[in-house]
């Protein structure tokens, strides 16, 4: 397992215990960016997709608070770029 791998899990154990998730996707999208500066900085680029209830009444940036709240505490040693896409299932058509 490689080591965005391993962090991934983390993340995913961090989301879990924030959200009643429906639906968690997280892509590793380092490789995309080998040689930016902030790969340096041993960070990774990553994508996240995620649909979850919580997020009904709430706001695009209300949503993207909620999510870097859950994963602060890997912001930005361990996240150095995070792509999030954050629906409610009814958004989603679940």
């Amino acid at each position: 397992m490689s080591i965005n791998q391993e962090r991934i899990a983390l993340f995913q154990e961090d989301l879990n215990k924030a959200f009643s998730i429906k639906k968690l996707l997280i892509e590793d999208e380092s490789h995309l960016h080998a040689g930016h500066a902030g790969a340096a900085s041993g960070g990774g680029h990553f994508k996240l997709s995620i649909i979850a209830p919580e997020f009904e009444g709430m706001n695009s940036v209300a949503r993207h608070r909620a999510i870097y709240a859950a994963l602060n505490r890997h912001i930005p040693k361990e996240i150095h770029a995070l792509t999030i896409s954050a629906l409610t299932p009814g958004e989603a058509g679940l």
